[in-house]
């Protein structure tokens, strides 16, 4: 971390704890600089960047200048004496009741108070973060009509590492992310608790070491913090970047399979996909053909005659398989990108007039993140079919002894690493459920349709690290089964994946428990190794 003062830098070196241990910008997005926000949309590789390794954040001249015009409509709104949502009148079911002038704060403060009601285990460190950006960015934006210090506070607690304490459930992604963005806001006066310095500590303890004041909330400021779905926005964000580093591993092993279960690559040829019009498909075989380039063990078995005509689906219609997961994930990131640069509380400054309407409802974001798992089932059902074939030794034409034993019978292999491929597949089958699809209503029904997008990127957490084994679990398979067919060598890229997850686990040379293998590609697939080698 460069560019920084000591205290952001210990605060960060102290809090930013997660599974992928990264602690520099510049391993993000080229640059140790800090994050402006402005007007413009956060990218996802923003969000990781602020959310995992401490990236620190500005508020740019313009967007201050946003910030402060959007406020002088709040208070020029409020001096009128109108009822104005919000503003002057209760929330939800309760929007008809009129709130008096002199109880317009305590409104603020309350609704704040009434909706932390989360339950369960508290978010992880780099989900808060992410949320607290998403946040910061959409209020910089000027339509939500909250005081410039109210944003300024929001960076504050990204740069000095104070991350609120925020039990993970809660929302229903509608009227946005209620409860875990009231846990937020609580923060900015001084209650609840937060992580600070690597410890759970009361608010008002770090807010002491730091110097910092608690708020006291104005007009509008309580419902712009909770009424947005910067939840949804935030995970989603981080979930997609997971998910595309999943994916290039995911194309890794099946290019090795090819080698492992000694393919044919006619399947691969650019006319026959061209012909289909699927982009997805299309991308997929591409970098299929690049990988398995130059491959030795390809080339030994090109006469038919002496070789299956055909191959099993998991291995021949894998284009058309991970294609669709890709034009999935495509379509998710697009869905998730937009959301970055949008404003999403209510009412919102327009021009010189407030407007209330549903920008808050998290349904564009709940139906994407239900499609990711969908996809993912996919990637990780077709990656352990295809370890099932190689193990299985069913096929006469490799000379693979059965689950890849040294000695059959005497040892077994990579059986049981089968078995637990098919136990997170079968999870996955159930976590994949869609969450958006069923409602239950709240606020005493004027709050009648909700999207339960935070439980659908809950759910793809979970689905992503079951995955996650099973590619790697396939990726130990078929690394082994290459071996097999020494002297022969694979492609160089191909070669080169090999020689890396050597670098981490040696050869099969008597049964071990595989558990600590599977590991050890796991992590490598997490820290984006296998994506690093794809884009050679």
């Amino acid at each position: 971390m460069r560019e920084r003062d000591s205290l952001t830098t210990t605060a960060h070196a102290n809090v930013l704890g997660s599974a992928h241990e990264r602690t520099d910008a510049t391993m993000i997005d080229g640059s140790s600089r800090a994050l402006l926000l402005g007007g413009a949309p956060l990218t996802i590789a923003e969000v990781v960047a602020v959310a995992r390794t401490g990236r620190a954040v500005e508020l740019g001249s313009h967007a201050r200048e946003a910030v402060a015009r959007a406020r002088g409509v709040i208070e020029r709104k409020i001096s009128t004496g109108s009822a104005i949502y919000g503003l002057n009148t209760g929330f939800g079911s309760l929007s008809h009741v009129r709130i008096e002038k002199d109880q317009i704060k305590a409104l603020q403060s309350n609704i704040v108070r009434s909706h932390a009601a989360g339950v369960g285990e508290p978010l992880p460190i780099e989900t808060v973060r992410a949320m607290l950006l998403c946040l910061a960015a959409s209020l910089a934006r000027g339509a939500s009509g909250v005081r410039v210090c109210v944003v300024e506070r929001l960076i504050a607690m990204l740069n000095t590492g104070i991350v609120p304490v925020i039990p993970s459930r809660g929302s229903v992604g509608a009227s946005g992310d209620l409860a875990p963005l009231a846990h937020a806001a609580l923060t900015l006066f001084a209650e609840g608790e937060v992580f600070f310095k690597g410890t759970r500590v009361p608010t008002t303890e770090a807010f002491a070491a730091l110097g910092l004041a608690p708020m006291e909330l104005e007009e509008k400021e309580g419902l712009a913090l909770l009424n947005g779905t910067h939840l949804m926005a935030g995970m989603g964000a981080l979930l997609v970047a997971d998910v595309r580093r999943l994916f290039d591993a995911a194309v890794i092993a099946g290019a090795l399979a090819f080698d492992a279960a000694k393919a044919s690559d006619s399947f691969l040829h650019p006319a026959l996909h061209a012909l289909r019009k699927q982009p997805g498909q299309i991308a997929v075989a591409e970098k299929l053909r690049a990988l398995t380039k130059g491959s030795a063990i390809l080339q030994s078995h090109q006469n038919p005659e002496d070789f299956r005509v055909q191959d099993p689906y998991c291995l021949r219609c894998m284009p058309q398989v991970l294609g669709a997961a890709k034009d999935a994930i495509d379509y998710a990131s697009t869905a998730i990108e937009r959301e970055l640069g949008a404003v999403t509380d209510n009412p919102l400054v327009v021009g010189d007039d407030l407007v209330s309407g549903g920008n808050f409802h998290g349904m564009p974001l709940a139906i994407p993140l239900d499609l990711l798992a969908i996809a993912i089932a996919h990637i990780a059902g077709i990656s352990e079919r295809r370890t099932y074939w190689v193990l299985s030794a069913q096929d006469r034409y490799v000379a693979h002894t059965p689950y890849l034993a040294p000695m059959a019978g005497l040892h077994s292999g990579l059986m049981i690493a089968q078995y637990t491929a098919a136990a997170c597949v079968n999870e996955i089958v159930t976590l994949c459920n869609p969450s958006s699809v069923a409602n239950v209503v709240t606020s005493a029904g004027i709050e009648d349709y909700n999207s339960f997008g935070p439980a659908s990127a809950f759910k793809l957490k979970q689905c992503i690290a079951r995955a996650t084994s099973v590619v790697a679990i396939e990726v130990l398979t078929m690394c082994e089964g290459i071996e097999a067919h020494r002297p022969l060598r694979s492609s160089a890229a191909l070669e080169s994946v090999h020689a890396k997850v050597r670098a981490v686990v040696p050869r099969l040379t008597e049964d071990r428990s595989p558990a600590p293998d599977i590991a050890a590609i796991e992590a490598m697939i997490e820290r984006g190794d296998c994506a690093a080698i794809s884009q050679d």
